[in-house]
């Protein structure tokens, strides 16, 4: 399936064709007959720079990753369906628009089922395809990450504990993946409901390892409700003020790292550095021996911007959907309780929310001063005893079903407030 019109020609489909191949499959391995799927377009095809950098043969070709998806064949079913070559372009759309790129065990919240039918098969997970190795091509290396359809409640657990383990419960149960987790809109059922015992096991995982997500594309906002409005007579504040304020690159860097290494277990519980080698706009180096922590060479050679300072807030006002809402308790959960980090980035602006435990090191964000900002990036650190408390008073974010919007939570002593708003409030600009 080819794109009408090119991306470098101006059209809106990155991918310049997806290939569609009919795999028979491995009987000995209960691998069924299925219909593979490979993207073309992520990676750099021509290395004239007419749609990627040209970064040299040893590094990532263009984004360094192709698309592909394995699809249950139907009996009789003579030609490949071609959905997916549309959902393998939105992907691709996303990955253009936003210079985020996906790896395995990240996880993507479609909402609608993949193919628009009836199906249960409504999110996405990615991982290596079991077939396709990583291949060296003249403009760099590529590797091959695979769609895997999955359930709503598949992808909560992957939320809740991490990707890479609830792929392995799917390779466990032949109809809902098996071992090449080849996806079946067909699919009536979760893997909890074919086998009760996989929830005990995920559970048991949350309880040890808490979540290993450390970042989320939102709909989000935040207000410094200890800023006193600005002076109109003094005109150097109004020009500030009517400055949009934007994430500097390095912020960028750091955001985009923190999301990147959401579904990575590290070893340290420390933000990612912000000297990163830079490709392409985006970071590919993710060698866990890279040094954790802020400090480096180059940001002690940064003039700090008066517009880009970190400001110590006194008073903060969260915003999120009901969606991002929803994760609020793992972020506390899975993530503080356990000495980590989670961060929410618009995916309507430059805005960042980043929540530190204690244990963190290399934020703007301290014990005494618990709210700072760094241009549109705010750091919020929270104690222990604090994130007990706010699970309790948040305990009706894990029943969506029960909530009226708007909802609005408040701490007066710790100079705290969290609104739930229905989505529209986030469509507006002028929110």
């Amino acid at each position: 399936v080819a794109a009408r019109l090119f991306w470098w020609l101006g059209g809106p489909d990155p991918l310049d064709y997806v290939s569609m191949y009919r795999n028979i499959g491995n009987p000995a391995l209960n691998v069924p007959e299925h219909w593979h799927y490979v993207s073309f377009g992520l990676s750099d095809l021509y290395g004239d720079n007419r749609v990627h950098e040209f970064t040299g043969t040893d590094g990532p070709s263009g984004f360094g990753f192709e698309l592909t998806f394995r699809l249950k064949r139907e009996t009789g079913e003579s030609a490949p369906p071609t959905w997916p070559a549309e959902l393998m372009q939105g992907l691709a759309r996303y990955v253009f628009q936003s210079e985020n790129t996906f790896c395995s065990g990240d996880h993507v919240s479609w909402h609608s089922p993949l193919d628009n039918s009836e199906s249960r098969i409504q999110h996405m997970l990615l991982t290596e395809d079991p077939q396709m190795q990583p291949v060296q091509t003249p403009f760099g290396v590529v590797t091959f990450l695979q769609i895997v359809g999955v359930c709503t409640e598949e992808l909560h657990a992957a939320q809740q504990w991490n990707g890479q383990g609830i792929l392995e419960l799917l390779r466990t149960v032949p109809v809902a993946g098996g071992p090449w987790l080849i996806t079946d809109m067909r699919r009536g059922e979760t893997i909890f409901e074919i086998d009760p015992h996989l929830q005990e096991r995920v559970d048991k995982g949350i309880e040890t390892d808490g979540s290993n997500l450390s970042g989320v594309s939102a709909k989000c906002a935040w207000d410094d409700l200890s800023r006193p409005p600005e002076d109109d007579e003094d005109s150097r504040s109004i020009c500030i003020g009517t400055q949009p304020r934007r994430l500097s690159g390095k912020d960028t860097e750091q955001i985009r790292e923190t999301l990147r290494r959401g579904l990575e277990i590290n070893s340290k519980p420390v933000l990612p550095p912000i000297n990163a080698q830079r490709q392409n706009g985006l970071n590919h180096d993710r060698a866990p021996s890279r040094k954790d922590s802020l400090e480096s060479e180059s940001s002690a050679a940064i003039i700090p911007h008066e517009l880009i300072r970190t400001r110590q807030l006194e008073s903060v006002h969260l915003k999120f959907n009901q969606e991002s809402g929803a994760l609020i308790p793992l972020c506390l959960r899975g993530r503080l309780l356990h000495g980590r980090h989670f961060t929410y980035k618009s995916i309507t602006g430059d805005t960042a929310i980043t929540f530190v435990s204690t244990g963190v090191e290399g934020a703007f964000a301290t014990e005494e001063h618990p709210y700072a900002a760094h241009g549109p990036w705010l750091q919020i650190l929270l104690t222990e005893e604090f994130v007990e408390r706010m699970l309790e008073d948040l305990e009706d974010l894990n029943s969506p079903e029960e909530f009226k919007l708007p909802k609005e939570y408040s701490w007066p002593e710790k100079k705290l407030k969290v609104s739930i708003l229905p989505d529209a409030v986030f469509d507006n600009p002028l929110h």
